[in-house]
């Protein structure tokens, strides 16, 4: 929708397919999504999954010797190459208490070297946030655990009553038919009570994955890297995983929701109008619960570059990093081979100007970006007053690039389901999309030049809006002053200047 024309703060999307786009041919550009599995067989997203044409699909060879077995759709670094695959993994901070511990532990402050000192600030904050984590997660797993226990002990009790049938009509029979039997009473209530409000596969999952948070993500004994079979330390230890980019998708969903906004499927279900037919999708797994290690990310990143991805999308973020380092040298490799980098800002309605330890990013500690090619994206509402910036949303003057849509934003889940989804994930994969639909038509441009067109482009309000916070309490503040470019993205106004531009560099090229 178009701020103008339809009242409501969207990308003008509509506007730009009808009087820019018509009639004009596009080149496919490649996203590569790094994320969660992604669902590559949707009916949605199968005809936009990119193909790598130098391989020769399950012969078990490398053919176009890039490292990578048999990656037809993409790769998975959560894997091995017997096809186990890897869901729960690490958070950051557990992985930096497990190292530095031996190190650290109850040393103050004075008894630290000075060339320790900012090593030792990241184990004080990872040992902070694990304390909170835990506290929250043993309360949760508690939960889900009753829940859980509860449910299948009332369904044990009620099956040889119900034979599988436990339809309202046959449970209001039998609780008329036992009025006496008072455990076969709780039974019925408890199993109403449960499957009412939710079902069974969601406390299976739910179950799963906060016993998890334990014995995984908050585990410092675990080995999370046991199944990949790499050394963690080292990033030239670089194939590893497998080829399976859709695995796990009964618990892994992030990255199919990830898609939908990127790519335009003219289909009968019109509630998710996507931004290009022409972009296609490069699957590459690094994610699952927990925090992606930084490793895989740089990894990940310098696959999608080699293999001819042209944007991609970073949908995931972590308060601390381990090797932000290797990060930071993916970043610079992307740059200097000109892909454009697109992440979310995150989702803890924090000030990033602030807190300096959110990752990715492109800087250090706020100071100089150490490329240009990344964009950091927060999320707008489809309210234009002071609710227009999401209050889950993170933000930041010197941080966050600019704002996108990521309320209530049309997407998809596995398997074939369509559904509604809010966060700057969904924010990122709708910049990405913009940013893929100008290389579509301007491919002479670089990645430098669409950050900046992006930025320059996008639609300023002037208003005072909520500050994203977890109090009660919301500051009024500029609009403006909530990102570096103090505006949302617009597909309308990046074309138009992507046209100038590319205008202006053809001239020049043919002047010289």
């Amino acid at each position: 929708k178009d701020i103008f024309e339809d009242s409501i703060p969207g990308i003008s999307l509509e506007k730009a397919q009808r009087e820019l786009l018509n009639n004009r041919k596009a080149t496919h550009t490649v996203i590569a999504i790094i994320d969660s599995p992604i669902d590559k067989d949707h009916e949605y997203v199968k005809d936009y999954i990119w193909v790598n044409k130098g391989e020769i699909p399950n012969n078990n060879i490398d053919d176009d010797a890039n490292g990578y077995v048999d990656d037809i759709h993409g790769w998975n670094f959560q894997g091995n190459s017997q096809g186990e695959n890897i869901s729960f993994m690490h958070m950051e901070y557990t992985r930096i208490i497990r190292k530095f511990d031996s190190l650290f532990k109850n040393k103050s402050s004075e008894e630290i070297e000075e060339n320790e000192k900012d090593t030792y600030e990241s184990y004080q904050k990872a040992k902070e946030y694990y304390s909170d984590r835990l506290a929250k997660s043993k309360q949760a797993e508690q939960y889900y655990t009753m829940i859980y226990k509860a449910y299948y002990k009332a369904k044990d009790q009620l099956s040889p009553y119900l034979k599988n049938d436990f339809s309202k009509s046959k449970l209001d029979s039998l609780k008329n038919m036992h009025s006496e039997d008072k455990p076969l009473q709780d039974a019925i209530f408890n199993y109403n009570t449960f499957s009412q409000f939710t079902s069974e596969e969601v406390i299976d999952i739910s179950y799963i994955i906060y016993s998890n948070h334990i014995k995984v993500l908050l585990n410092t004994e675990y080995d999370e890297r046991e199944k990949k079979r790499d050394n963690p330390n080292d990033l030239s230890d670089r194939f590893y995983g497998n080829n399976n980019v859709s695995h796990s998708l009964d618990i892994l969903t992030h990255g199919t929701n990830v898609v939908a906004p990127m790519i335009n499927y003219d289909s009968k279900n019109d509630t998710i109008r996507g931004i290009s037919s022409s972009n296609r999708i490069m699957p590459i797994s690094i994610s699952g619960y927990g925090d992606e290690h930084d490793k895989d990310i740089a990894l990940a990143i310098r696959y999608a570059v080699d293999n001819g991805a042209k944007v991609i999308n970073l949908s995931f973020g972590k308060r601390l990093s381990l090797h932000k380092e290797w990060v930071f040298d993916a970043l610079k490799y992307a740059d200097e081979h000109d892909v454009l980098i697109v992440s979310s800002a995150g989702n803890n309605s924090m000030d990033l100007d602030v807190v300096n330890d959110y990752y990715p990013n492109d800087n250090v500690n706020n100071g100089q970006e150490v490329s240009r090619n990344f964009l950091l994206i927060g999320s707008s509402s489809f309210s234009v007053n002071d609710s227009l910036v999401c209050n889950f949303s993170n933000y930041g003057k010197k941080d966050v690039d600019i704002f996108a849509p990521g309320e209530k934003i049309a997407t998809l889940l596995p398997f074939n389901i369509y559904t509604y989804e809010r966060g700057t994930s969904m924010s990122a994969s709708i910049t990405s999309g913009i940013a893929a639909l100008i290389f579509s038509y301007y491919p002479n441009l670089t990645a430098a030049e669409v950050k900046q067109i992006i930025m320059e482009s996008g639609v300023s309000f002037d208003i005072m809006v909520k500050k994203p916070s977890a109090s009660n309490e919301k500051e009024l503040v500029p609009f403006s002053s909530l990102s570096k470019s103090g505006k949302i993205v617009n597909a309308y106004n990046a074309l138009l200047l992507a046209e100038e531009v590319s205008k202006k560099k053809k001239r020049k090229k043919r002047t010289n």
